[in-house]
């Protein structure tokens, strides 16, 4: 099976190639095809140029389509750019590759998604802490005023004589 650091060296390679065809376009253009019959790694210096191996044809690389079709040669004996490496395994391996990274992407993408949430319900929470704070605090408050309010009327009626303390303690006064 490919690694991901030989996938990386077939892009790296057929990246140098194309980098090759571009500064050599001084050089007058040699044909596929009068590369036939000769090796992989001489039909290859073209960027432009397909190696097939069991016909050891040199083919110009068929730019219409973006693999080349079976007719013209199959894909797991198709090379391009590399020798090394069958278009049918980069196929493989990127198609791989793509899906894990749309994967990966999808993964983060949720995490995300799940983290805010998250996020969301402890602020939610923190909020229905803090209301339920200020609700105790307020209850505190309307039981201190109202025992405030309390003692001042018992001081008024102790005042006056009408305490609470001894409710008989009027009608001894009338005898």
């Amino acid at each position: 099976m490919w690694t991901s650091d030989g996938v990386f060296l077939f892009l790296l390679s057929a990246l140098v190639a194309a980098q090759e065809q571009i500064s050599t376009t001084s050089l007058p253009a040699v044909s596929c095809a009068s590369k036939s019959n000769s090796s992989c790694a001489e039909c290859l210096q073209n960027a432009s140029c397909l190696w097939c191996a069991p016909s050891k044809q040199c083919l110009d690389y068929p730019v219409k389509n973006i693999l080349p079709p079976k007719s013209v040669c199959p894909l797991s004996d198709a090379r391009w750019g590399v020798c090394w490496v069958n278009f049918q395994t980069v196929m493989i391996t990127l198609s791989v590759l793509s899906g894990l990274l749309v994967l990966g992407l999808l993964v983060c993408c949720l995490c995300c998604c799940c983290r805010r949430r998250r996020r969301q319900r402890v602020s939610d929470d923190d909020e229905d802490l803090r209301a339920e704070q200020q609700t105790r605090a307020r209850t505190a408050r309307q039981k201190e005023r109202r025992m405030e309010m309390q003692l001042r009327h018992d001081k008024i009626r102790q005042k006056y004589g009408l305490s609470k303390d001894n409710p008989y303690s009027r009608m001894d006064e009338k005898k």
